[in-house]
C-alpha cells in the first residue's frame, strides 16, 4: 500500500528535524577560549558561570540586571570584574527567558577587553543540568550552576556538549511530538551517529570530562 497522506508528512517533517539537529551538531566550534555563560532571568537573576579554556568551571555567581531586583550598576560591575579577573574572551547567553534583555544589557557594557557576545540555544539544558552525567561533574553545584555552563560549553564546542543530552529534548522542531515516534527517534539518533558520534563516542566524551575533574581535584586536595 502507499503510504498514507499522514505518514508522507511525517517523513518530511522527520527529515526536516533531523536536518535541524544536524546543523546544531555541527555548528562551528569557538574552540578553546575562555567564555562566560550566562543563564538568563528575571526573576531569580542571571546565573554566571566562568569557565578555562578547557571547559573547566572556575567562578559562578547571580547578578541582577533585571526588575523586580534591578541592580543594574553591581551587576555590570560584577560583570566586569569577571571578566578582568578570569580573561574572559567571549560570552555565550541563553535564548530563554529574559534573553534579549541580558544581551542588550551585556553589549552595552565596556570591558577591558574585546569580548564576543553570542546568543546560543538553551533546548535540553534543564534536562542535562538534573541528569546523572551532571550530577556526577558538578557534585556541589545546583541545576542552575550546571545549566549554565552547558550553555557556556555549547559554544566552545556544540557536539560535544550536546551528545550528553537525548536529540529529541535538544528541540528540533515546533511539531516534533506529533510525528511517528519511533521514526523520529530512529532518524535523530542516526543523525547523531553520522555526526561522528556513536553511543560509544559519546560515552568516552562524557568519561574524560568526568576524569578531567576528578584528577584536578585530586591534584588539588592530594
Amino acid at each position: 500500500m502507499p503510504p498514507s497522506v499522514k505518514e508522507q508528512a511525517d517523513d518530511e517533517a522527520i527529515r526536516v528535524f533531523a536536518e535541524n539537529l544536524r546543523q546544531l551538531l555541527l555548528a562551528p566550534p569557538l574552540g578553546q577560549k575562555r567564555v562566560m555563560g550566562i543563564n538568563p532571568g528575571f526573576r531569580t537573576g542571571c546565573k554566571v558561570v566562568c569557565l578555562d579554556a578547557q571547559g573547566n568551571l572556575v567562578h559562578n555567581e547571580n547578578i541582577y540586571p533585571h526588575p523586580p531586583v534591578d541592580k543594574k550598576t553591581e551587576a555590570a560591575s560584577k560583570l566586569r570584574k569577571m571578566i578582568e579577573a578570569y580573561k574572559i574572551e567571549a560570552i555565550a547567553i541563553g535564548n530563554g527567558t529574559a534573553s534579549r534583555e541580558t544581551e542588550n544589557f551585556v553589549t552595552h557594557q565596556q570591558f577591558d577587553r574585546p569580548v564576543q557576545v553570542f546568543v546560543v540555544s538553551e533546548q535540553g539544558a534543564s534536562i542535562y543540568s538534573a541528569s546523572k552525567t551532571a550530577r556526577d561533574e558538578f557534585p556541589d553545584y545546583d541545576v542552575t550552576v550546571r545549566g549554565a555552563v552547558s550553555i557556556a560549553r555549547r559554544l566552545m564546542d556544540p557536539l560535544a556538549e550536546l551528545v550528553k543530552i537525548a536529540p529529541k529534548p535538544i528541540g528540533v522542531g515546533q511539531y516534533q511530538h506529533d510525528v511517528d515516534q519511533t521514526k523520529l527517534k530512529k532518524s535523530l539518533d542516526q543523525t547523531v551517529e553520522n555526526c561522528g558520534m556513536s553511543e560509544t563516542t559519546k560515552g568516552s566524551v562524557i568519561k574524560k570530562r568526568i576524569l578531567a575533574i576528578f584528577l584536578r581535584h585530586y591534584s588539588a586536595n592530594g
